[in-house]
């Protein structure tokens, strides 16, 4: 079987591992790289891959708010996304953004192969703890309903993208070249986040921005 594999990741060497497990899988192939998620939904934009591996933090954009966009964009293209934490806010919010993947960095020698197997016939595939999650009932419809929103769902999707790339350490002016708008809107986003939060300062900003894995320390 045929599959078009998308590679999303920051760090060189890790795609160039990931890249050489999928590659040894006859049919299987990596059309494009990215190592951000703006240039991971562009890339899936152009390219409409079956199967997008995501990191879940990356610069500019993270994997999560990436995998946001790409399931507006190509909404039969799977999401795999690979991450270093094993947390089950985490995997909450990957279940409801629709990704229907879900591999630790550290199983991915062991089990990326069956996860894009998986993916590939749009099975979903997650660790086995959070599997084992899901079947006690934890992740059932209704539940994360039931259960306390993650804290960064109270800010929009753009607001997240601002925090992101403040928390980066982008000036006003690089974010709002970024996102194409104006310094004007981005000073307006950056007191209305501060406010949502109870923010006091850019080292609080931070702080948030790392705790809920929009970032990495």
């Amino acid at each position: 079987m045929r599959i078009r594999i998308l590679l999303a990741d920051d760090h060189d060497v890790v795609r160039r591992g990931i890249r050489a497990l999928l590659e040894t899988h006859p049919g299987w192939e990596v059309c494009a790289e990215a190592c951000n998620g703006r240039e991971a939904i562009e890339q899936t934009k152009k390219l409409k891959p079956d199967v997008v591996l995501l990191d879940v933090s990356m610069p500019l954009l993270n994997g999560l708010e990436a995998a946001r966009h790409i399931r507006k964009e190509s909404p039969r293209t799977e999401i795999l996304m690979l991450t270093m934490h094993d947390s089950e806010e985490l995997a909450r919010e990957v279940l409801e953004i629709g990704a229907r993947g879900y591999l630790l960095k550290s199983d991915a020698d062991r089990e990326i192969i069956s996860a894009v197997e998986a993916l590939s016939h749009h099975k979903p595939f997650f660790t086995t703890k959070i599997s084992q999650m899901v079947l006690q009932g934890y992740l059932k419809p209704g539940e994360t309903a039931r259960k306390s929103k993650p804290a960064r769902s109270i800010l929009t999707a753009r607001e997240t993208e601002i925090v992101q790339l403040l928390a980066e350490g982008k000036s006003n002016k690089e974010v709002a070249d970024t996102l194409q708008i104006s310094v004007k809107t981005v000073e307006t986003h950056r007191a209305n986040i501060m406010r949502k939060l109870n923010l006091a300062s850019f080292s609080e900003l931070v702080r948030y921005a790392i705790r809920h894995h929009i970032i990495e320390a």
